[in-house]
C-alpha cells in the first residue's frame, strides 16, 4: 500500500502536480491529455513582465521605445475609469466592442456550421459552395472594407458584417472538418441498429464534430478580436479599437497600451470560458 500523499487542489490547479487522470498515464510525451495546466509558469511570466516594466520605468529605459511608464499608465487608467474617453465611459467602449465581436462570431456560426455540415455530407453542397469558400477564405476581411462601406454604409451593420465574414469561413471549414473526421465505423454501427439519417446526424455526427466546431469558435473569436480594431475604423466613435486609433492620433501611448491590454485580457477571458465550456460540454474529446 502506497503512503504517497495526495497532492493539494492548489498544486493541481497550478499545474505542479498531476491530477488523478494524468497520474495514470504511463507515457506522457505525445499525449495531449497528459499535459498539465502549467498555470504556475503563466503566473511567473506575468510577474516577470510587470517587474521588467517597473524597472524600465524607474530607470527611464522605456523612453527610447516610446513606451509609457507604468505609473503614467495607471494614472491614465484611473482617469479613463472616472472621466471616460471623449465623453464616453470606458465600460461603454469595452461593451460595444464585445457586442460587435460576439455578434460577428454568433452570426458566422449560425451560417457557417450548417454550411460546413452540408458540404461535408452532400456532394451537391460541396460542389456549389467549395469554390466560394476556398476563394474567400484566404482574403483578409480588411480588404473587404471598401465594398462593405459601399453596401452597408458606415453604421453598425457594416462593422458587424465585417466580423461576420471574418468568422464565417473559419466556422465553415471547422464544421466541414468535424464532419469529415467522424469514423465511418460509428456510422455503420448506427445504421445496423436501425438509426435514421436524422438520428445519425444528431447522435453520431454532431457529437463527433463538436470538438472541431469549438476549435473553430475559439479561432474565429481570436480573429474577430484582431479585426475589431479595423472594423471600428469605419467611422466609429465608440469601441476599444476606435479608442486606440484616436489616442494614436494624439500620441497618447498610455491609452493605446491600455486599449491593447483590455483587448488581450477580454480575449484571454473568453478563451478561458471557451475551454471551461469545452471541458463541460465535450468530455469525450480526445478519447476516441
Amino acid at each position: 500500500m502506497s503512503n504517497q500523499k495526495k497532492p493539494s487542489e492548489l498544486a493541481i490547479w497550478l499545474g505542479i502536480a498531476d491530477t488523478s487522470f494524468t497520474r495514470q498515464k504511463t507515457v506522457k510525451f505525445g499525449d495531449a491529455s497528459a499535459v498539465n495546466s502549467g498555470r504556475i509558469y503563466s503566473i511567473l511570466i506575468v510577474i516577470a513582465l510587470v517587474a521588467l516594466w517597473i524597472i524600465s520605468s524607474v530607470f527611464g529605459l522605456v523612453k527610447p521605445f516610446y513606451w509609457p511608464t507604468i505609473d503614467g499608465t495607471i494614472d491614465r487608467f484611473i482617469k479613463l475609469l472616472t472621466e471616460g474617453f471623449r465623453n464616453t465611459p470606458l465600460w461603454e467602449h469595452v461593451g460595444i466592442s464585445i457586442y460587435r465581436v460576439i455578434s460577428g462570431v454568433l452570426y458566422g456560426s449560425l451560417v457557417g456550421i450548417p454550411l460546413g455540415f452540408a458540404m461535408g455530407l452532400s456532394s451537391i453542397a460541396r460542389g456549389l459552395f467549395d469554390p466560394i469558400v476556398e476563394f474567400m477564405r484566404p482574403i483578409p476581411p480588411l480588404a473587404l472594407i471598401p465594398l462593405i462601406i459601399l453596401w452597408f454604409g458606415i453604421d453598425e451593420t457594416a462593422k458587424i458584417f465585417l466580423l461576420f465574414l471574418a468568422s464565417l469561413f473559419i466556422m465553415t471549414i471547422a464544421a466541414r472538418s468535424g464532419v469529415s473526421s467522424v469514423r465511418v465505423s460509428k456510422v455503420h454501427a448506427a445504421y445496423s441498429l436501425g438509426a435514421s439519417r436524422l438520428q445519425i446526424l444528431r447522435n453520431v455526427i454532431l457529437p463527433n464534430a463538436l470538438p472541431e466546431i469549438f476549435t473553430g469558435i475559439r479561432t474565429s473569436m481570436g480573429v474577430c478580436w484582431g479585426t475589431v480594431v479595423a472594423a471600428e475604423l469605419v467611422a466609429a466613435d465608440k469601441g476599444v479599437g476606435s479608442m486606440i486609433m484616436i489616442a494614436k492620433n494624439f500620441l497618447q501611448t498610455d491609452t493605446v497600451v491600455l486599449g491593447i491590454t483590455i483587448i488581450g485580457l477580454i480575449g484571454y477571458a473568453i478563451e478561458m470560458a471557451m475551454r471551461w465550456a469545452e471541458r463541460r460540454l465535450i468530455p469525450w474529446k480526445g478519447k476516441g
